[in-house]
């Protein structure tokens, strides 16, 4: 009897490896699953069949949070399951649920005995900074905007107190959207990013926050704008900076200077060349982390980008208006400090059609370089000495007509300095050599590799890529008749082989040939609640991240036109949408994470940022009875939560195995 139970025991344990599990709270599907195969106990075992593995994966939708309940709206909401089906036809759910390490401006454990302020905020000298604006209660800055991370498992850890096995979460905090006194400070701190050791029950899959470490970021002039964020094929957090400060205008922007002062106690002393750029953050095995930029990414609008399986092709995200697509191509493996940058010219049938075939995309190189060479440009140069930009015809024939930042400009680019403006100016050089710079607000990247198609986010539809708007430009080859305000997401065919527009070969096997409509928003006009989206479809998408496992594209929102945001599930086989998780009312869903197998555990991981920041069509009653409830779970509107989608254990039932 002994040798059927170890041999049910091995089976059982055979089954559970092949199994997406998410982490279950106090009760171990494992435990559960042993039991009901002999275990430990007296109980006969039951034979498990040897041929029984995971088939496939589908998820319960939820409804959208509605005045019924108030608290749902105000809050984190999940009503969604998780269902796997195994391959004799047996099935096993998972109700889900949300469970957040901490909320911003709480303290939390540092480690070494002490606490930190989670999100808080420091100077290039790494002392607080400090709100100050209502005399008397002074206080240290600390965001309500978490925003990208990343969930990473090294093979060695160091850090004390680890109970079951460490798992390191990265996480960056993109801006804090108020002072004390009700004044917008957007962009006017540096953006801090910290990495938090997490404790796993290997019993549960639980992740409980042990130390949470403030990455030093001054050697990289501090962080400007960080939002979304992916993890490296490599094991290192990738992350952002958005919104590219106009070198032009920098001197002059209040909003720059402010940030100046912020980091280094003077307005005039922070380089916008500096800022723009690709940070990469390499955790530690003692729970800390060190950052370097990447100069050499183009400085662009830096949203999220993905690194294709071959550890060399980054896909980047360029969340702006008039914004484009662009890969690098780096010289080695697992090193982004050195390589190819390119933007793609698209080509005819660009469309909202979700059957049409989809357009073209060919590949416009704009330089090749080192990340010290061009920082050493940006230590350098001014804007002045690279090009002379117009805002008005200067009715000269030297001077280049483009499109950049929603607007028409005139720019010449001085003698020699091409490569200088291609990766500091590379919105205004994309443009000047013939890129398509059509898009609006291309956020969230991500890539299916097995079916080798890669997915971008177009928060809105809108802008340049209407015809006849302002920012529109005819030769780029995005003329859509009619915006979207809703968005949708793009799907990419990869492929080898490819020249870029010279005739050059692309030193890549996951290069963008085509591109189409994958999913789309659809505007509305306002309903009862105040959504001018259809809430059952998805609305201004940003944060992407695909499962392999779970053939599942998961897609966070940052609507303007949902009362409350969501995250969705869309099966790319089964083509089922379903919502998984609502955010309080005004929050954005930000920090997507979807992790197949860390230790056996599947982990969706979301945060969400400045909860109470309605929309502007909510219907006033519902502001009235959700305020409060927004107000006293996060700090009046100052604080937001960092957590992951964990399940029930009261609804776990492992069959038939």
């Amino acid at each position: 009897m002994l040798d059927d139970m170890q041999a049910s025991r091995r089976q059982a344990l055979k089954l559970f490896s092949s199994i997406p599990l998410l982490p279950l709270g106090s009760v171990s599907a494992a435990s559960m699953l042993l039991t009901a195969c002999g275990g430990d106990s007296d109980t006969p075992a039951v034979t498990a069949p040897a041929t029984v593995s995971f088939d496939s994966a589908s998820f319960s939708s939820m409804a959208a949070p509605s005045m019924a309940d108030p608290f749902a709206m105000g809050t984190t909401s999940v009503g969604s399951s998780l269902n796997v089906k195994l391959s004799d036809g047996s099935t096993q759910s998972f109700k889900l649920a949300y469970n957040p390490f901490f909320i911003t401006g709480d303290y939390v454990p540092d480690g070494k005995g002490g606490y930190n302020l989670s999100g808080g905020y420091v100077d290039i000298n790494n002392k607080p900074i400090l709100d100050t604006s209502l005399p008397g209660l002074e206080r240290q800055f600390f965001s309500d905007c978490a925003d990208g991370t990343s969930l990473i498992n090294l093979d060695k850890a160091t850090v004390a107190g680890i109970k079951g096995k460490a798992v390191f979460a990265v996480v960056q905090f993109e801006y804090t959207s108020n002072n004390q006194a009700g004044k917008s400070m957007y962009g006017q701190l540096p953006s801090p990013i910290a990495v938090l050791t997490l404790d796993q029950d290997q019993a549960t899959g639980k992740l409980t926050l042990v130390k949470y470490h403030n990455v030093d970021t001054s050697a990289a002039h501090m962080l400007w704008i960080t939002c979304g964020a992916s993890m490296s094929p490599w094991n290192t957090h990738l992350s952002s900076e958005e919104y590219e400060p106009d070198a032009f205008t920098a001197a002059t922007d209040a909003q720059f200077k402010a940030f100046s002062k912020n980091v280094f106690g003077d307005e005039t002393k922070a380089n916008p060349y500096h800022y723009g750029h690709l940070p990469e953050v390499t955790v530690n095995p003692d729970g800390t982390g060190s950052i370097k930029k990447h100069y050499c990414m183009g400085r662009i609008s830096h949203e999220l980008i993905q690194v294709m399986p071959d550890n060399r092709t980054a896909l980047m995200g360029d969340d702006a208006t008039n914004s484009g697509l662009f890969i690098f191509v780096a010289d080695k493996e697992k090193d982004l400090s050195a390589g190819s940058l390119y933007v793609a010219k698209v080509g005819a049938g660009f469309s909202l059609d979700t059957k049409a075939e989809g357009a073209a995309l060919t590949w416009i190189k704009l330089g090749s370089a080192t990340s010290a060479e061009i920082e050493k440009m940006a230590d350098t140069l001014k804007p002045s000495d690279i090009m002379t930009v117009a805002t008005k015809d200067p009715a000269d024939a030297s001077f280049t007509k483009i499109n950049a930042g929603g607007s028409v400009q005139w720019i010449k680019i001085k003698p020699g300095m091409e490569k200088a403006a291609a990766f500091l100016e590379t919105h205004r050089y994309a443009s000047y050599v013939g890129a398509s710079m059509a898009f609006t607000k291309m956020e969230g990247t991500t890539v299916n590799a097995k079916d080798k198609i890669a997915y971008s986010a177009l928060q809105n539809i809108q802008g340049s890529m209407i015809k006849g708007n302002s920012a529109w430009n005819e030769a780029y080859n995005v003329s859509l008749d009619q915006a979207l305000k809703a968005g949708g997401v793009i799907a990419h065919t990869l492929t080898g082989g490819q020249k870029d527009t010279a005739g050059a070969a692309i030193n890549s096997e996951w290069v963008p040939v085509k591109t189409k409509a994958l999913i789309l928003g659809e505007d509305i006009k306002a309903d009862a609640l105040g959504n001018t989206a259809n809430p059952d479809k998805i609305a201004n998408p940003d944060n992407l991240k695909f499962s392999e496992k779970l053939r599942t594209l998961f897609i966070g929102e940052d609507s303007g036109q949902h009362v409350n945001n969501f995250v969705w599930a869309y099966n790319v086989d089964t083509k089922v949408l379903s919502r998984l998780m609502s955010m309080p009312a005004g929050a954005e869903a930000t920090g997507l994470v979807v992790a197949d197998d860390v230790n056996g555990w599947t982990y969706i991981m979301s945060n969400f940022q400045h909860p109470g920041e309605w929309i502007s069509s909510m219907d006033k009653a519902a502001i009235a009875a959700v305020n409060p409830i927004v107000n006293s779970n996060y700090k009046n509107k100052f604080a937001c939560a960092v957590g992951y989608l964990t399940a029930e254990a009261t609804s776990i039932k492992l069959s038939k195995v």
